[in-house]
């Protein structure tokens, strides 16, 4: 079975509980994590036929693992009325240029994060600041999480209490340090452009 949520929350789904793995303390040799600063989450309307909706945030990561290291990363956002947003992919140009306009004082080199190179270069000097961009998300909503993977490289196996592969060995989860980003939400949602996001909590999960 696919992935519903991630591989913890399947298990949840199934009636299955299961203590999750929490990231190492101390990373063990050949292990990294790349050094994370991340801005407040805003909204941005493209005009258009349809008035769409969006919401982003800024990160700025660094790798000071002494080596260059793989970079394959993925955000989505779950809201807890269960809806999961993935990342918006194929940004329209129009968009992208609305954010890096607004930021352009604080982030001049700011790229789209589906658009980073997949090789992370160590040192300061190879700092990098991205965009990830969600579309709107359920406006009932009073909280969300975003998820971010692929910001190290620690990784967990389980194996499925109950599902069998075809030989009739555990079905195996692979787990990934994923950093999570917690937000209450603000204000009306019949006034959604007013509605904030207020910073609860930040946590790297394996997810």
């Amino acid at each position: 079975m696919k992935t519903l949520l991630s591989g913890l929350l399947v298990l949840t789904i199934l009636g299955v509980c299961l203590a999750a793995p929490e990231p190492a303390i101390v990373q063990k040799p050949g292990d990294w994590t790349l050094d994370v600063r991340y801005e407040q989450p805003e909204q941005i309307i493209l005009e258009g036929s349809i008035q769409q909706r969006y919401w982003y945030v800024i990160f700025s990561l660094t790798n000071k693992s002494g080596k260059d290291v793989d970079f394959y990363p993925a955000a989505e956002l779950v809201t807890d009325t269960i809806q999961v947003v993935p990342a918006v992919k194929g940004t329209s140009a129009i968009l992208f240029e609305k954010i890096k306009t607004r930021h352009q004082g604080r982030f001049p080199f700011l790229q789209l994060l589906e658009n980073a190179s997949n090789k992370m270069l160590q040192g300061e000097d190879n700092s990098l600041d991205v965009v990830i961009i969600f579309p709107d998300f359920d406006p009932n909503a009073k909280a969300i999480n975003i998820f971010v993977s692929g910001l190290s490289n620690e990784t967990v196996v389980l194996n499925h209490p109950t599902e069998k592969d075809s030989a009739g060995n555990p079905v195996k989860i692979y787990l990934r340090k994923t950093i999570e980003l917690d937000y209450k939400l603000s204000g009306d949602p019949a006034f959604r452009s007013e509605q904030l996001l207020k910073f609860d909590k930040k946590r790297w999960v394996m997810r």
